[in-house]
């Protein structure tokens, strides 16, 4: 057993010094232009942390095929958001990479349960691999458009994961002794050491490398928990209810007015928030994070465990979480640009 771990924490320090390694060579390491200003060195520090966090966590890991999954797969997820900042076919490479990484994740991961719409019909075979394809690939692109004030996506994820684990925990109380349990107990105590430093206003940020590693982190440890029997599609659709609201709300709004849509805006809902509550940054953007670590709290957690307490009824959980959310992030003007 300590061989074995010493080999995979082998692997996993080769990995990281591979996808850090590279994101240097090619100068992918800039400064975000629609986020707030940050030095080089400060963001640098975010991003390059947050993968060697996530390998060492990997690294302390037992050799079982969940975590070699994560292992195998995150130094290239980290690797499809060096491009973003780049130019000319930047877009069609982080796709592909995005693309191939979620590809990866569904061939190694093996069976997964159906996904039960209502009156016993549901998604199966290959019909569910596609759906969860988009799906990851949606997820880690809009985590990554999400993450554009100071503190968001890091309390954001550690919602995720701490209620995931909660839950998962309340529901198989076998998964306190999983490597994937402890795996999401080791990534939201790694965001949180890092919210600290994001809080508003933010010392460091996450980048482009941190949050599409972090988005993909999420989607792997929710798809291998609901492979073990823990959580449902349904509560973990619930617990992302807020960012998935405003990405795709956002979208289809700046789609249906015959925008740029795949270019960079400010138009989210968190985003046009942010600058109505304005003054200082600090108190934009620490009342916005705020007010969704509320929405996450006090009306989200909940549904979520309904879907597990009252699986026959998941999809009418589904439904009433998102239909406030729908509504209010449309009501803020969410994809449309600011009235002057």
């Amino acid at each position: 057993m300590v061989a074995a771990r010493k080999h995979f924490a082998f692997v996993a320090g080769g990995e990281h010094g591979v996808a850090v390694g590279g994101t240097l060579a090619i100068g992918a390491i800039t400064q975000p232009p629609l986020q707030p200003c940050a030095t080089n060195a400060q963001w640098r520090w975010a991003g390059d942390r947050g993968c060697d966090l996530g390998c060492r966590c990997l690294a302390g890991m037992e050799r079982c095929q969940p975590t070699l999954v994560c292992a195998g797969l995150e130094p290239a997820a980290c690797m499809g958001g060096v491009s973003r900042r780049r130019e000319a076919l930047s877009a069609k490479w982080r796709f592909a990479v995005q693309m191939a990484v979620v590809a990866g994740l569904l061939a190694t991961l093996g069976g997964l349960p159906p996904l039960m719409l209502w009156a016993g019909l549901g998604l199966d075979g290959w019909l569910l691999l596609g759906l969860l394809f988009f799906v990851g690939a949606w997820w880690i692109n809009l985590f990554n458009f999400m993450d554009g004030i100071d503190g968001i996506a890091g309390m954001q994820a550690v919602f995720m994961l701490l209620g995931g684990a909660g839950l998962a925990a309340w529901a198989n109380p076998a998964a306190f002794t999983s490597p994937v349990w402890m795996l999401m107990l080791c990534v939201a105590v790694a965001t949180m050491g890092f919210l600290l430093l994001n809080w508003p206003p933010a010392k460091i940020f996450m980048g482009d490398v941190g949050s599409t590693w972090l988005g993909f982190m999420i989607f792997a440890l929710a798809l291998l928990s609901i492979q073990a029997g823990w959580l449902s599609y349904a509560a973990w659709l619930v617990l992302t209810a807020v960012f998935v609201t405003d990405a795709t709300v956002t979208l289809l709004t700046r789609m249906a007015r015959g925008e740029r849509w795949y270019e960079a805006h400010r138009s989210h809902a968190y985003q046009r928030l942010s600058r109505r509550w304005h003054g200082d940054r600090k108190a934009g953007h620490r009342s916005v994070t705020l007010l969704v670590t509320t929405i996450n709290l006090l009306w989200l957690a909940p549904w979520a465990w309904a879907c597990l307490l009252w699986p026959q009824w998941a999809l009418g959980w589904v439904l009433f979480a998102y239909a406030p959310l729908v509504v209010g992030v449309a009501a803020s003007g969410a994809g449309r640009p600011d009235v002057a």
